[in-house]
């Protein structure tokens, strides 16, 4: 395979945020993101690379305020 038959491609804004998510995700549940990367299915598109399954982050809102009063 020679360099000039390598198509690029590039992520897009909906990639790129789904990669900051897994990595705050990682950050406060203190894991390991490459499970969650491994995970990822990709899509080319017009736009790059879309992740067909963007990680989900939840937050307790409840546990929160309880802890600021």
């Amino acid at each position: 395979m020679s360099i000039n038959s390598i198509k690029s491609m590039r992520l897009s804004n909906q990639a790129l945020g789904s990669l900051m998510l897994a990595l705050q995700k990682s950050l406060l549940e203190q894991s390991d993101i490459t499970e969650v990367l491994k995970e990822f299915e990709f899509v080319n598109t017009e736009e790059g690379l879309w992740i067909k399954n963007p990680p989900t982050v939840k937050f307790n809102y409840a546990d929160e305020q309880e802890e600021t009063e």
